[in-house]
């Protein structure tokens, strides 16, 4: 390693890699950029594959212009760096595939939306591809303790408070990109700025629901202040100028390229009026908080934004932890028009674990008062849930919850 290479951050979703390419001919990792692909790609086969980058311009238009050339001059074993900028190769790859069916881990594709390659790889290399998603790092993976269950998934979950408190807040500046966690003397607000840049220009600009990038990076800083809360799109669009059809748009581009989570309601037949409007929250922190115009710890923590920067770090943990199991998240919010309320309502199979989110060290017990709401709604599908807190006790909260501190989640 040279001396300006950042050490390896090892990823919980390295054994569902590994099992993935030897069970497909191809695999298919998605993610955001700067998440980690490539680096976790070439880690752990870089001795097995060549790899080639269609990012590049020249090389792209290449893989465009002679599809099997291309696939010819680079045969399997092969990382293909980017594939969304050339999805016409996925049906010249399929047939390579065919030709050896029992060959796996011929091909490792990455991208950094869905918008064409879901639906390419769904249409064109059905039963022949494994897709996985990386997303930037939970703090199980930067403390070193990937399989760490969720509270809810053991007996007697441990509330091991470490790493200290005082680091948090600093956490959420800087977010979960591995960059920035590997290299801790970076200036997280100038990668923020570097990254939304390179955002709008090399993802954004090659989506045709995008024309205006100018008004597209106001849409973003709009939909960052309007972070974990009920999202209209008519007021969003009354208040940028735009068509509501031009945001609905500029909000799936946002989610088919991992930038924004939308949670959508919970609904059962309960017989009670819940609210059907989604919310909207940024997948990182450090992103957030770079949107919002945020750059000290004492403004993000008192600060108007500081119950939304952590329910988007409590959510964020939840999602990235069982993204990196390959697991797909179901994940929702529960909320009345009478105003009773669950942050986040976990799907485990199971049973419904409701999560309240709660910027403060001392919990109390009228904080569970919406679990409490939610668990006479739907009775003996509801498990005991959790008011997540930035303390360090654990302790009960009546019989339908517990207080759990966030950094033991």
């Amino acid at each position: 390693m040279t001396s300006f290479e950042a050490p390896y951050l090892p990823r919980a979703l390295e054994p569902i890699l590994k099992k993935s390419a030897r069970e497909f001919p191809v695999v298919v990792l998605t993610g955001p950029r700067q998440a980690g692909k490539t680096t976790l790609l070439r880690h752990l086969f870089g001795e097995s594959h060549r790899y080639i980058s269609l990012e590049p311009p020249d090389i792209r238009a290449i893989a465009v212009s002679d599809p099997r050339g291309f696939l010819e001059a680079h045969p399997p074993p092969v990382i293909l760096d980017e594939v969304q900028y050339a999805p016409a190769l996925l049906p010249y790859i399929k047939e390579h595939v065919d030709a050896d069916r029992r060959r796996r881990g011929q091909y490792l594709l990455t991208g950094s939306h869905n918008l064409l390659l879901g639906q390419g790889v769904t249409e064109t290399l059905a039963g022949r591809a494994g897709i996985l998603r990386l997303l930037p790092l939970s703090r199980r993976e930067v403390f070193g303790n990937p399989k760490r269950p969720f509270p809810w998934e053991v007996k007697n979950p441990s509330a091991d408070t470490k790493p200290a408190a005082g680091s948090l807040w600093e956490d959420f500046l800087r977010g979960g990109y591995p960059e920035l966690a590997a290299e801790p003397e970076r200036d997280a607000n100038r990668w923020h700025a570097s990254f939304v840049q390179t955002y709008l220009e090399r993802d954004v600009r090659s989506l045709r629901q995008v024309g205006d990038l100018t008004q597209f990076q106001n849409f973003l800083r709009a939909l960052a202040a309007r972070s974990a809360q009920l999202l209209s799109l008519t007021d969003l669009s009354r208040d940028l100028g735009v068509a509501v059809n031009t945001v609905k748009a500029w909000l799936s581009v946002l989610e088919a390229t991992y930038q924004v989570i939308v949670l959508r309601p919970y609904f059962a037949n309960v017989g009670k009026r819940l609210v059907k409007s989604p919310k909207v929250y940024f997948a990182d922190t450090g992103t957030l908080c770079y949107l919002t115009g945020l750059k000290s710890v004492e403004h993000a923590a008192a600060g108007p934004m500081g119950g939304a920067i952590f329910e988007t770090a409590v959510l964020g943990e939840i999602v990235r932890t069982l993204v990196s199991r390959g697991v797909e998240p179901r994940v929702y919010f529960w909320r009345t028009a009478t105003g009773a309320e669950v942050d986040f309502v976990v799907d485990t199979g199971e049973g419904l674990v409701p999560i309240e989110a709660k910027l403060s060290s001392t919990p109390r017990t009228e904080m569970a008062s919406g679990i409490s709401a939610f668990r006479a709604c739907l009775g003996k599908k509801v498990v005991p849930g959790y008011v997540v807190h930035l303390g360090a006790l654990r302790l009960p909260l009546g019989s339908d919850a517990a207080a759990f501190p966030f950094l033991a989640l």
